[in-house]
């Protein structure tokens, strides 16, 4: 399976498109954004999905763990960065001033697969609502934890595993097993299998978080597909998207859009 994920031109790319076809207008079904607004996104990785908002005459801010892909996202939107409508970041989002350290709060945050990586999801919901300007909104895009490869074994240099659907789902030390046998990230990949989370959770933990839901989209096929494997992006049927828990298995991606209460 092709890594997307060391080819940075693409992936940049892959990533602004999917937000400019999907993300924003998704966003703007009930929130149109303003010239001016300010977004910020929680692991922007190289920035691609903030240049969808950059080119929209938003203000960002991008914050990551990850210098490299900061040193390249800045190298690639190196106009917006000269004229401080951007800033990328490696920093601790916990021990943030938003007032004094990015001047200011925001009208948009975005986490794009990001809170499936969360150990406490709850935490970090709850701490958004202080970067959120009044009627700001957060959107949240991830993959179902039971969905078939939601454990991103596709990531795996081995085309068997890579391509084998709902082996996250096996009991931890038999998962964690296969995975060293064939030399895969045991660790990182039972990281993603700890902290996976299902839509009935994400839902739950938003309202006891003080939030209201204002819009969502579930995904048969996830949008993203559409760049990495050309196929069609399909949206999931109403019944299946009616049935708890059962959808999580046949969802490949969730769109949410919350607003604090």
């Amino acid at each position: 399976m092709y890594d997307f994920h060391s080819d940075s031109d693409w992936y940049f790319q892959m990533q602004e498109r999917n937000c400019e076809e999907y993300i924003i207008p998704f966003i703007e079904e009930v929130y149109p954004l303003k010239s001016g607004f300010r977004v910020l996104e929680i692991g922007c990785g190289t920035a691609g999905v903030l240049s969808a908002f950059l080119k929209r005459e938003g203000w960002g801010v991008g914050v990551d763990f990850d210098e490299n892909s900061l040193r390249y996202g800045e190298r690639k939107l190196t106009k917006y960065v000269e004229s401080g409508q951007l800033k990328l970041l490696s920093k601790d989002i916990y021990r943030v001033d938003p007032e004094t350290e990015f001047n200011g709060k925001f009208d948009v945050i975005v986490l794009k697969d990001v809170i499936e990586h969360i150990h406490d999801q709850e935490k970090l919901i709850t701490w958004m609502k202080s970067f959120l300007n009044p009627g700001g909104v957060i959107f949240f895009g991830f993959p179902p934890w039971q969905m078939p490869f939601g454990g991103h074994q596709q990531m795996c240099k081995n085309k068997i595993l890579a391509h084998f659907p709902y082996l996250h789902l096996l009991p931890m030390p038999l998962y964690k097993s296969i995975l060293s046998v064939f030399k895969e990230g045991a660790e990182s990949l039972g990281e993603i299998k700890e902290t996976g989370i299902s839509i009935e959770r994400f839902e739950k933990t938003a309202k006891t978080a003080g939030y209201k839901i204002i819009n969502t989209c579930h995904y048969f096929i996830n949008p993203i597909y559409k760049y990495k494997f050309n196929l069609k992006v399909r949206k999931q049927s109403a019944i299946i998207q009616s049935i708890p828990y059962l959808r999580n298995f046949f969802t490949t991606s969730v769109f949410y859009l919350l607003q604090a209460n």
